[in-house]
């Protein structure tokens, strides 16, 4: 679907067509004309990727309040408890929508949703559609998107800024298939653009995942945070030549093993849940072993019922199948791959930015809500329900979001010693600019599973020096430009933590610190310098960061 003009007349611009972007479409498409911008094909996003499932307390056996448990336990120890409680207590309802609204999950023999298991959840609690959950959830959300007559969409549209005008943002500019700028004005604008994964090298994430609404809300002044914070997943396809195709944690949670090359099941040695322990412990135990050994790692079906993994594995099968595997019967061979980005775009439990009028849902944004390592499938849970919520507040006065207690200023200015009005494309040093496989590269070596501070040194060295001075004149500088932005950002994070964390590992610092760094670190573009600055608990400095204790705790509940 693509619109026919999208000039004057629109009261909110959406950015991304992924879960959480097609919720708050849905939500908004009553109360004005309604714009989407999608990067590439509609399909084109994680949503469409997500192969596990989404979860909910829907079973018997379940609770919102076991299922916070267990994300909280999940996101070591640096959860936001408010945005957890938001996610638990709402998704069934959001979920029970999207059944009514004709989902296809798969069902047992009573006719209720079949629920799964994957790593980390104390019982069955993800519904799923064979192994295409994303892509079943995404044809019902956009059935629904094209049938509304104020909702109108733009695909191959690279939006490259936010407009902020009055202290508020209040339109974007854009580029379309043809290279044509435009700028469309707006009430509040919302991103939804989906991850960072195309940042490294390795990535379970399709070509679009540039980070872009992570550089977009940077540039236009809005906090972000937590962006050390990335969650590398365990299992995607490790083959000579073959995409690294993910390999759903739901395989695991049916009673696939992890074995070393001499067929040994070893994940017992690294956690006493095995193969079912949080994905940041799996993901370095499979590097660690593929180390200890000098041999692959794969996965193995072959001691369950062929029928049945074929039957509820279809997808991977057939991928499978097409590299000469037999998904029942054959190792897989697997190892760790960038997958999903727990830090993004600081935001209340509505959406809210810094920025009046920007709001920012799902994985771009940053709720606290995963903490340090996201729970399985609490991915498309989050795009649902916080899109949905997002969409409530954009009919409201627009406002900033507040920063909670629990977050600490960090120096943002290194970031923007960019020379003022230079249109050269060389940056500020002299220097060409860093090719995206350099970049890529680069991030994945340094910044990647195991992190140390010479190894961050050396790519944050490299990244500032690879800033193009000036505004980009083309889409490919643009995605150029976003691509380092948000690899800068998240090396000098990772290089700022000074501990280990969920999935943030710090080999020259080993080990949690909470005294020191049980915060959320955010910064912004305009942020001054920060010398003396202490944590939240005022105990101990944290380079870089400034105290922030006399903020607003939380945002009330009501919008």
């Amino acid at each position: 679907m693509h619109a026919r003009d999208a000039s004057g007349g629109i009261d909110f611009i959406i950015v991304g067509g992924g879960i959480a972007g097609l919720r708050a479409a849905i939500g908004l498409a009553p109360a004005g004309r309604v714009l989407v911008l999608t990067k590439a094909e509609r399909a084109e996003s994680n949503t469409g990727y997500a192969q596990g499932g989404i979860a909910a307390a829907i079973g018997d056996d379940d609770s919102p309040a076991l299922h916070a448990a267990d994300t909280i336990r999940a996101g070591d120890h640096l959860c936001d408890e408010a945005a957890v409680s938001v996610l638990v207590e709402h998704g069934p309802r959001y979920v029970r929508e999207l059944i009514e609204w004709g989902t296809r999950f798969d069902r047992d023999a009573d006719g209720r949703p079949a629920l799964g298991r994957e790593a980390a959840h104390s019982v069955r609690r993800v519904l799923h559609a064979g192994d295409a959950t994303g892509r079943e959830i995404g044809r019902v959300l956009w059935e629904r998107v094209r049938a509304l007559p104020s909702v109108e969409t733009i695909d191959h549209a690279l939006v490259t800024d936010i407009v902020v005008a009055g202290g508020r943002a209040s339109g974007v500019g854009y580029f379309d298939l043809e290279g044509t700028r435009h700028d469309v004005p707006a009430r509040a604008i919302l991103l939804a653009t989906g991850g960072a994964g195309q940042v490294f090298r390795e990535t379970t994430n399709p070509a679009v995942a540039t980070g872009d609404g992570v550089a977009l809300a940077f540039d236009a002044g809005a906090r972000v945070a937590d962006l050390e914070f990335v969650q590398f997943h365990p299992t995607a396809l490790n083959r000579t030549g073959a995409p690294r195709f993910l390999i759903s944690e739901a395989l695991r949670g049916e009673g696939a093993l992890l074995v070393n090359d001499r067929g040994e099941a070893f994940m017992a040695r690294y956690h006493p849940d095995a193969d079912l322990a949080p994905r940041d412990i799996v993901a370095r135990a499979i590097a660690r072993e593929a180390e200890r050994t000098g041999g692959p790692v794969s996965l193995t079906l072959k001691h369950l019922d062929p029928a049945y993994v074929t039957r509820r594995f279809p997808t991977i099968a057939a991928m499978c199948a097409q590299l000469g595997i037999d998904l029942a019967r054959d190792p897989i061979p697997v190892a760790p791959a960038a997958h999903y980005i727990m830090g993004g775009v600081d935001t209340d439990e509505w959406g809210r930015t810094s920025v009046p009028g920007l709001f920012a849902a799902g994985e771009v944004a940053c709720t606290g809500l995963h903490g340090a390592n996201r729970l399985a499938s609490n991915s498309l849970l989050e795009g649902l329900v916080f899109g949905a919520r997002a969409a409530q507040a954009m009919l409201d006065a627009p406002r900033a979001a507040p920063m909670k207690r629990d977050r600490v200023m960090a120096d943002g200015s290194w970031l923007m010693a960019e020379a003022d009005g230079a249109n050269s494309p060389t940056n500020a040093l002299g220097h060409q600019p860093l090719a995206m496989t350099t970049v890529r590269d680069l991030m994945w070596r340094h910044a990647g599973l195991f992190r140390t501070r010479e190894g961050l040194t050396a790519a944050v060295e490299m990244l500032d020096r690879a800033r193009i001075a000036g505004l980009p004149s083309t889409a490919q500088e643009w995605r150029h430009r976003n691509l380092v932005t948000v690899a800068r950002l998240l090396a000098h994070a990772a290089l700022r933590r000074e501990e280990s964390r969920g999935a943030h590992f710090r080999a020259d610092f080993p080990e949690r610190d909470d005294r020191r760094w049980r915060v959320h670190v955010v910064e912004t573009k305009g942020a001054r310098d920060a010398t003396d600055a202490t944590d939240i608990t005022g105990a101990t400095d944290i380079t870089g960061a400034k105290d922030t204790k006399d903020t607003k705790d939380t945002e009330e509940e009501t919008r």
